[in-house]
């Protein structure tokens, strides 16, 4: 498919300024998110879940890489939750604070000098110390424990796609690695490690591709080191994605605006308003080498669909002039059988007849 150069900025200026619209959309549907009673109830739950260090991070991923939302035995059972048999915790360093007692010098409040007894000696006081060790302690990923279920604020989507294959097709296309679908442990629907992209199988047609645009941002935005924050990392991707489906009729609302106001830092929004720029720049690309795929897909089709209408067109005149000869052969039986006696001309007319009609 080959577009003229006043076409390509016809379809980007027009790229753009839907893309706009639709980013404008997407930032007022996360902000209602934040003023929802669901998120209120999902802001408490998650304060029952640590923020790790970096290192715990690390050692978190190294041991479950599809890790969500991790939390102690103790606080998996206070929300109703407990792990399941035979999991094995995740280990990670925990700070162990202790007092230590300890003899020291007393000093005196005010002056702050040492204080000195009858013999001219330092008095002596014992006090007690806060003092810091580390620990090894297990933890379990969400996906290690059963119970009650959590209220979520991005919901799963459902529902089918128009054109639902051509859509993945043309996405796959454009995406820089690699793409799978696959069972994934755990709660992820998928995830791009640097070298493909996978999608969790069986899903609906709505998630599935939202779920492989949102990993092909990923793909594109953030295969390279850099100071980007996961949070960032996730607005932006999920941000990606909801844009384009948007451009393409897909409503994914119910479950980007939750997950985009879950990785924000801040009701203001600061992750996204940060990248609008990228954002926009990144979907407005991919949605046209989508279109631009898609018509190419489109135009293939036609040409089968022609090739084969022209084939079952020939075919038609073929059988039909072999009809013709048929018919012509029977005539011609049927004066030769004038010479023969009845009895066999009726037993050869009838086999040449059958066979010629099994043939047609």
């Amino acid at each position: 498919v080959f577009y003229s150069i006043k076409k390509v900025k016809h379809m980007n200026e027009s790229n753009r300024q839907r893309v706009q619209e639709i980013t404008e959309q997407l930032e007022k549907g996360v902000s209602d998110i934040f003023k929802s009673e669901k998120y209120g109830e999902n802001l408490r739950i998650m304060s029952r879940f640590h923020k790790y260090s970096v290192n715990n991070t690390l050692l978190i991923a190294m041991q479950k890489p599809d890790a969500s939302f991790v939390a102690g035995f103790k606080t998996w059972q206070s929300l109703g939750r407990h792990v399941k048999k035979g999991e094995r915790g995740i280990k990670i360093i925990a700070p162990a604070p202790f007092k230590l007692k300890v003899s020291q010098e007393k000093t005196d409040p005010v002056t702050q000098e040492i204080v000195k007894g009858s013999d001219g000696s330092p008095v002596k006081e014992e006090t007690q110390i806060n003092m810091m060790s580390f620990r090894v302690v297990a933890v379990f990923d969400i996906s290690q424990t059963e119970g009650k279920e959590l209220v979520q604020i991005a919901s799963r989507l459902n529902g089918n796609i128009k054109g639902y294959g051509d859509y993945i097709e043309a996405v796959k296309k454009n995406a820089p690695v690699p793409v799978e679908f696959i069972d994934i442990p755990g709660e992820a629907n998928g995830f791009f490690d640097g070298k493909k992209i996978a999608v969790q199988k069986g899903m609906s047609e709505s998630q599935t591709i939202k779920t492989l645009i949102h990993e092909t941002s990923h793909a594109i935005l953030h295969s390279a080191p850099g100071e980007k924050t996961r949070e960032t990392k996730e607005v932006e991707a999920e941000s990606v994605a909801y844009t384009v489906c948007s451009h393409f009729g897909i409503d994914t609302s119910e479950y980007s605006f939750g997950y985009i106001a879950s990785w924000s830092s801040t009701k203001e929004l600061r992750e996204l308003r940060a990248s609008l720029e990228t954002i926009q720049k990144t979907a407005s690309g991919l949605i046209m080498e989508i279109e631009k795929t898609m018509e190419e897909i489109k135009s293939k089709r036609i040409g089968y669909d022609e090739n084969f209408q022209r084939n079952v067109s020939e075919l038609s005149d073929a059988l039909e002039d072999t009809r013709k000869m048929l018919d012509s052969l029977k005539e011609a039986v049927k004066v030769h059988n004038n010479d023969m006696q009845p009895d066999k001309a009726v037993e050869t007319s009838e086999l040449v007849f059958s066979e010629a009609d099994e043939f047609t």
